[in-house]
């Protein structure tokens, strides 16, 4: 049986175009991962799954990009 990581982080991401933005960041550094953001939620979700990836690097891109980023595990 195969696992399957998945990796959560709260944001201050507030649009679908500032989303797609750091989607598209995330998925040029982790191309196998399915990377999505919920802005629904509150806690405006960005979720990363199916890879490994070091959580500090993920935080250092969303920051450099101006957005709030910080772990909900």
């Amino acid at each position: 049986m195969r696992t399957v990581t998945v990796e959560v982080w709260g944001t201050n991401i507030s649009s679908a175009r500032q989303a797609g933005t750091v989607i598209a960041l995330l998925r040029s550094e982790f191309p196998e991962c399915r990377i999505s953001i919920d802005l629904e939620d509150c806690d405006k979700v960005l979720r990363i799954e199916g890879c490994d990836v070091a959580p500090a690097i993920v935080v250092n891109l969303v920051t450099g990009l101006g957005f709030l980023c910080r772990d909900l595990v």
